[in-house]
């Protein structure tokens, strides 16, 4: 076998108390095929069932004993069929033994691959474990447990166990399941095994890892604590994320009779002075451009080169801080382990002392890691101590990626302590939105955490691949309806909705909520209609576009639009002051400007900006500009914009409004409208 390939055997439990599970487990095992098919296609896979009513193995024919037990595929290359053959198990009628199943797929991977062979051999175990086991021969279950853990051990054959304890049938005896547990747990100190425990279709689809990642290490080489004191360390990726696979071009120009045939699509481009000459300029003859202003500055690459930043592989220790001090949001990337190198012992007891200490005094370690020589970037990030419970695994540390200033973005947004007191929640409103957000945690207290990350499959990709193996078979193939399984990740549980409907109910009857027209084509309308002084919250809200959030300045086909894309954009601390210089500067010269078709535009934009004053807590900025717009208009004698103020009762923002205002309501109206006497004709 070689190297980057796996010989894996199923041993699947079809007895009786399985029966109501086994079409889930069918479907895991289907994609555990149809991934292997994608991503690992020369793997070869066996399957063994137990609790079938015949027995056909070879160690029931050659020693006897090993009842029940049938190997349903031999080792093979995966195909096409066994997708299929998984999709149909037989349903057994007695208890099977998960003992005497481990050993005849142990038996198999040895006499397959041999102890001198190198690659992954791996045991999948999936049963309720609520069968009793045999006696053996001679000595304890303990001790017969123990001899086959060290056998797989030794055999370098890795075991991972998915115990169902939900939907089984039958009646379940405490103290076989008790039993069991303690077995498959004894496989845990002596072997590479593991025992996950489901209790849904849809963990169990999440508990089988479909596709197997091969460790490489980033990074081997010395984490220097200083110019005297290095430690050899590896530095492994823990988690990355999982993509589609890769998709290519397929051509089917190649005539159907020609066998060897790639059906690559390639591109090749050509590169010419000009587009009429046909001449084609070679390689060497090309060198790359910037645009400088209006020209182009050429740079040889040895230019480039020595332009490069040079790097040196390593990671230093720029100091402590306390694990409070960075934040769970500040990490960037995926998550890398850093271990100290398995060959050297000192770098071991380095490695778990520091990670110890640093454990205890709940302190973090900020490191400059610079992967390979010649990298273009150089990454600052933490060390998190991880403090191993197990005598057989080293303490290491988890590396997360810091951001730099400039990854940094800041949104700030106005405090709800300058908010006036009609516009907070009550204490009443305050429990029940308190209570809406405890409603959403998926891990409460006290109960089993809903949809765990490693249990819980990308539904994306689990669709996907299904619907891959139908186009394989059918180029024609329709999409299959939504699994119920992926309904619970994708949509709301109807079971928990229900259950929580009176928070829900509290939450939405302890709030009044109104209609937020749009300030679209109504907004004219809707402008002219509401006095600036009225009681409807409605005038007080601005509704903001968020595509238009590219406007840096208020413009005069819709300054009313304008300004409030401007005031709504959080990418700078200065937009608010900008939105409203801006518009001040609009009103301003559609004064100078006015005509009496005007003074409809000049109301829109002065309501608009009494508006968004408010909504940002800015009462002096129009307030100061409200005095000297009511001088500007006298001056010039606008008796037509005077009366519509007076008409449409447009004042200062008062206290009532805005906290930091200095007008007292009931001086927010004074702007006395002086009346030009009318000339009698």
């Amino acid at each position: 076998m070689a190297r980057n390939r796996e010989g894996l055997v199923l041993l699947v439990d079809v007895g009786p108390a399985m029966h109501s599970v086994l079409p889930d487990v069918e479907k895991t095992c289907s994609l555990l095929m149809q991934k292997k098919l994608i991503h690992n296609r020369f793997d070869e896979v066996g399957i063994v069932l137990f609790g079938t009513q015949e027995t056909e193995n070879e160690l029931a024919r050659d020693i006897g004993g090993y009842e029940n037990v049938v190997v349903f595929r031999n080792i093979k290359v995966v195909d096409e069929l066994v997708v299929d053959s998984v999709k149909r198990l037989p349903r057994g009628p007695v208890a099977g033994d998960f003992l005497d199943a481990l050993i005849v797929g142990m038996d198999m991977l040895i006499k397959m691959y041999g102890a001198g062979q190198r690659g992954k051999k791996r045991l999948c175990l999936i049963t309720n474990a609520a069968s009793p086991t045999k006696d053996p021969f001679e000595g304890t279950k303990d001790e017969q447990v123990s001899t086959i853990a060290v056998k797989m051990a030794a055999e370098g054959i890795k075991m991972e166990s998915i115990v169902m304890r939900a939907n089984a049938s039958g009646d379940v005896d405490e103290k076989i399941i008790e039993e069991n547990d303690h077995l498959l747990s004894l496989f845990s100190s002596n072997a590479i095994a593991k025992t996950v425990y489901v209790d849904s279709p849809l963990s169990l689809l999440g508990s089988l890892k479909t596709r197997r990642v091969a460790p490489v290490t980033l990074f081997r080489g010395d984490l220097e604590i200083n110019p005297t004191m290095k430690i050899k360390v590896w530095v492994y990726k823990k988690v990355a994320e999982e993509r589609l696979p890769t998709l290519k071009m397929y051509s089917d120009k190649a005539p159907p009779s020609d066998k060897f045939a790639k059906h690559e699509v390639t591109i090749d481009y050509d590169y010419k002075v000009t587009e009429e000459t046909s001449e084609v300029i070679a390689p060497e003859e090309r060198i790359k451009g910037f645009r400088y202003g209006p020209h182009v500055i050429p740079i040889s690459p040895d230019e480039m080169e020595t332009l490069k930043f040079k790097t040196e592989k390593g990671m230093k220790l720029l100091g402590f801080t306390d694990a409070s001090n960075i934040l769970r949001h500040y990490y960037m990337k995926d998550v890398n382990i850093v271990v100290p190198d398995p060959s050297k012992e000192k770098s071991v007891i380095a490695v778990s002392a520091f990670a110890r200490e640093m454990k205890q005094a709940n302190k973090v370690a900020i490191v400059r890691c610079v992967w390979r020589n010649g990298q273009g970037n150089v990454v600052v990030g933490v060390l998190t101590p991880n403090v191993s419970e197990r005598d057989d695994t080293p303490d290491s540390f988890y590396f997360n990626v810091l951001p730099f200033a400039e990854d940094i973005r800041e949104f700030p947004f106005p405090s709800f302590s300058r908010f006036p007191a009609s516009w907070k929640p009550d204490e009443q409103q305050q429990a029940v939105a308190d209570n809406l957000v405890k409603m959403l945690d998926l891990a409460p207290s006290l109960k089993e955490e809903v949809l765990k990350p490693e249990l819980t499959p990308n539904p994306v990709l689990q669709r996907f691949y299904e619907y891959l193996e139908l186009k394989s078979r059918s180029t024609d193939a329709a999409l299959p309806p939504m699994d119920e399984a992926f309904k619970r990740i994708m949509e709301q549980d109807p079971e928990l909705s229900s259950t929580n409907k009176s928070i829900a109910d509290a939450f939405r009857g302890s709030f009044e909520v109104k209609e937020n027209p749009k300030l679209r084509k109504a907004s004219k309308r809707m402008l002219r209609d509401k006095p600036a002084g009225s009681d409807d919250e409605d005038n007080h809200m601005i509704t903001y576009n968020a595509t238009e959030n590219n406007v840096d300045t208020v413009g005069d086909a819709n300054p009313v639009q304008d300004f409030e894309a401007i005031i709504s954009r959080r990418d700078g601390n200065d937009w608010i002051d900008r939105a409203i210089s801006e518009m001040k500067k609009r009103i301003v010269k559609l004064v100078e400007d006015s005509t009496t078709d005007e003074g409809d535009k000049v109301l829109e934009c002065l309501l608009a900006l009494r508006k968004g004053c408010v909504l940002e807590q800015e009462p002096k900025q129009f307030n100061e500009f409200l005095n000297h717009l009511h001088e500007l208009c006298q001056e010039r004698k606008l008796s037509h914009i005077l009366e519509d103020f007076t008409s449409k009762k447009i004042t200062m923002i008062p206290k009532s409004e805005a906290a930091d205002s200095d007008v007292a309501d009931e001086k927010a109206d004074d702007l006395t409208v002086k009346q030009e006497p009318k000339l009698e004709s």
